[in-house]
């Protein structure tokens, strides 16, 4: 008698399957999630515990604190993979360069080729070895942690854009694409007016950049390209090599701190307490545009390659045209200093990545948002094709710390202790992320569902990583 074989379940194509996971993810995000870790450390000095900037991508969690120490966990498991110290005094700024990544710029101009032979803009500090010669080196650890034996292309384009002459915006979580090199990279600055570069694995300073002769308080890394600009109290902005470990160029025009940044390919915003934002192009040095018209210091801004948003101190919101320079929209609705911005437009694979279901009744967010949040604890998103507002969220007590939104959700930290989950187009109100405490200092998510939290709690500083993706 003829017995047919067993039948063999049909593997899930790729496309079932990143739907089913992320679903899942979207639910977690609703009622589940758990808790990796939760590190406390006690606070020893009054500020010292204070968590001052957090960068996060797929693999990493980088926390800096005005203790100037920087702590660096596993986004994956939650567990302090290292600790790096060697900065002098509080660190006030991070940026993450995600491992791998490959190349956009094209090979280096005359002016970065002189930087590199003259030390440029700024002295560097390396992890030295004298070879034979006399000459100091990087070793080779270091050269190959820094992707400095990855060949640069010979292509056309050196501008940080691609064949398509369109840049990419900054990542919100302060994480860049890499140029190819094997392992993730820190970069940070803060009082000790040092921009520093990590080596995440093993923990080494490769580079100590000196320039600013005030405390650097943000700092941006171009996707795909090892160029950072820092911000500083010194009323300038520097642009460095962190693979050669030179200062490339600095840019003059403020007459007050730098307090913000944003970039979107080789392009860079800056705010300053001066009043004004300033376009920048990295490559040349050359201001493009000053953006005039706040009243008082400007304290966020956010920038798509398309349009800046600027908020500050006189409560209201400026959107302007990149290209002309010109003011497209005044924004109004907070009470109080807008300190936090993000420009969100979904890319076109967006419906993949946040799928929705029958039994969903959250639909995604319009095709483009400006999420704003102040001092007065209010979010309100506006939409970008008319400027007018969607939602208005009464979503703190006290001020927004921490803001995120994606085509699915939007995220909010305050003064008041609480991180708060919304849905991002009805703005309706879904839970509470954590237990409650003291005060929230950042919160940041990834698109793996990885989300860091970072907090005052019964007096010691806490560092919580949570997971909303499926277990394995």
């Amino acid at each position: 008698m003829h017995t047919a074989p067993p039948s063999v379940p049909r593997p899930l194509s790729p496309f079932r399957t990143h739907f089913q996971r992320e679903y899942i993810t979207m639910c977690n995000w609703r009622k589940g999630g758990r808790l990796l870790r939760s590190h406390r450390v006690p606070i020893l000095a009054p500020d010292a515990g204070v968590i001052t900037s957090l960068a996060l991508d797929q693999d990493w969690v980088v926390v800096g604190l005005a203790s100037a120490r920087i702590h660096v966990f596993s986004a994956r498991t939650g567990v302090l993979a290292r600790t790096l110290t060697g900065h002098e005094s509080g660190v006030w700024a991070v940026h993450l360069v995600s491992r791998g990544g490959a190349w956009r710029g094209g090979p280096q101009s005359s002016g970065e080729r002189s930087a590199a032979a003259e030390g440029g803009a700024g002295d560097r500090v390396v992890v030295e070895e004298e070879d034979g010669a006399g000459e100091t080196v990087v070793p080779q650890s270091m050269r190959t942690a820094l992707g400095l034996d990855v060949p640069r292309p010979s292509g056309p384009y050196g501008d940080g854009e691609g064949a398509d002459g369109r840049g990419k915006p900054s990542d919100v979580g302060c994480a860049s694409e890499g140029w190819g090199q094997p392992g993730a990279l820190v970069v940070s600055g803060g009082c000790d007016k040092l921009l520093r570069v990590w080596d995440v694995k093993s923990g080494h300073c490769i580079h100590t950049l000196r320039g600013h002769t005030s405390t650097i308080r943000c700092v941006r890394v171009l996707h795909n390209r090892p160029l950072a600009v820092t911000g500083s109290r010194d009323a300038t902005l520097r642009v460095w090599d962190v693979q050669r470990g030179v200062g490339l160029r600095l840019l003059q025009g403020h007459t007050q701190s730098v307090r913000c940044l944003d970039a979107c390919g080789a392009r860079v915003v800056s705010g300053s307490y001066d009043t004004t934002c300033r376009l920048w192009d990295a490559d040349t040095g050359e201001c493009v545009h000053v953006l005039r018209g706040h009243q008082h210091q400007i304290y966020s801004v956010a920038f798509d390659g398309v349009r800046i948003a600027s908020g500050g101190m006189d409560t209201t919101v400026r959107v302007w045209d990149a290209r002309s320079g010109q003011c497209i929209a005044l924004l109004q609705g907070h009470t109080a200093l807008v300190c936090q911005l993000q420009l969100f437009t979904p890319p076109p694979s967006s419906a993949f990545s946040s799928p929705s279901s029958p039994s969903s009744s959250s639909p995604p967010a319009p095709a483009g948002l400006l999420a704003t949040g102040g001092a007065d604890g209010r979010v309100i998103t506006f939409s970008l094709d008319t400027y007018t507002a969607r939602t208005r969220l009464a979503a703190h007590d006290s001020s927004v710390t921490a803001l995120q939104l994606d085509a699915r959700f939007l995220v909010t930290g305050g003064n008041d202790g609480r991180v708060r989950l919304y849905e991002a187009a009805t703005g309706r109100h879904v839970r509470d992320l954590t237990e409650g405490c003291e005060s929230v200092w950042k919160v940041a998510h990834n698109r793996a569902g990885t989300c860091a939290i970072m907090c005052k709690r019964a007096g010691k500083t806490v560092m919580e990583v949570w997971s909303y993706r499926p277990r394995e």
